[in-house]
């Protein structure tokens, strides 16, 4: 089946927690990750640090996250494994392709994610419409910008 983009790569995977210091103590004290930036959203209901494994455009963001408010949703920290970023060549074709081919999308669309580059989520469950789904994992599409579609590619 012939498809109008590519999945480059493992673009992040991201770990919530009740407490990002916690979740730092491993990842950036003891496994040596550097901390990027930080993002909070109300809407998204996270406080995250932005990690990074390896340099440049092959490098890997590892996002520590822990809820604003531990009993809204998005509940970040009732799923360790939170979900897992994928680098996409062209994000709008890859959403509309898939779409059309029966996945299911998570509401939002596509929009600007915490680190700059748009993004949208598969839905960790299909339903009758869009049986496709990530089978319990939530699963980010992230647009790679050109140095990371270069060297991936």
């Amino acid at each position: 089946m012939s498809k109008p983009f590519k999945i480059l790569g493992l673009q992040q995977i991201a770990i919530g927690g009740h407490s990002k210091d916690r979740l730092k103590a491993l990842w950036v004290d003891m496994l040596g990750l550097t901390v990027k930036s930080t993002f909070v959203s109300e809407r998204e209901n996270v406080d995250e640090d932005i990690c990074e494994m390896g340099r440049g455009a092959t490098a890997v963001e590892v996002d520590l996250m822990q809820p604003l408010d531990p009993d809204k949703k998005p509940a970040v920290h009732t799923t360790p494994l939170n979900h897992v970023g994928l680098w996409v060549d062209d994000l709008p074709a890859a959403v509309a392709w898939m779409s059309a081919n029966g996945v299911r999308f998570a509401p939002g669309g596509i929009r600007p994610g915490a680190a700059g580059h748009d993004i949208c989520f598969i839905h960790p469950k299909g339903n009758d419409e869009f049986p496709l789904g990530g089978e319990g994992v939530l699963i980010e599409l992230v647009q790679a910008p050109p140095d990371v579609i270069a060297a991936l590619a």
